[in-house]
């Protein structure tokens, strides 16, 4: 459905204003439906984004702020976000052994039990496909990095 259609309002001051609340409307439309997904294993989006991070390095850890420069939201606040997730057994948390200050992330079994489930379920490709070919997906992908320089 269009922008314009979906807000119900054409008052766009030009196409770049336009393009603007396009993509910030799509990125509420993704993370509402992310959301009911994450749901279900009880994670937020931010503490996903923080596992599949961790999966990534495993079996090496990570530290903060290793988390922190590569999280999609950069305003999330890491060191929380994790908290929340050795709450939940998904991480565990040592010293460093090269710095005694750094503390090491790492992914726990339960954690990549987890994601490993979650991938089973769900693939992004899923909601995406019916509306976007993948050469369309490749293009769109494309063009939101140049928006971004």
């Amino acid at each position: 459905m269009r922008i314009d259609d979906e807000i119900q309002s054409t008052n766009f001051e030009d196409n770049y204003h336009k393009v603007a609340i396009n993509i910030a409307y799509t990125s509420g439309w993704l993370s509402n439906f992310f959301k009911c997904y994450f749901d279900k294993y009880n994670i937020t989006q931010q503490q996903f984004n923080i596992l599949r991070i961790l999966r990534g390095q495993y079996p090496k850890p990570a530290t903060i702020n290793l988390l922190k420069e590569r999280m999609v939201d950069k305003m999330s606040d890491a060191s929380r976000i994790v908290d929340r997730l050795i709450q939940k057994g998904l991480v565990s948390r040592c010293t460093n052994n090269k710095d005694r200050r750094a503390v090491d992330i790492r992914i726990s079994e339960l954690g990549l039990n987890t994601l490993s489930k979650m991938d089973n379920e769900f693939k992004t490709k899923d909601i995406l496909k019916g509306n976007l070919t993948e050469d369309e997906a490749a293009v769109l992908s494309d063009l939101l990095d140049k928006l971004r320089g």
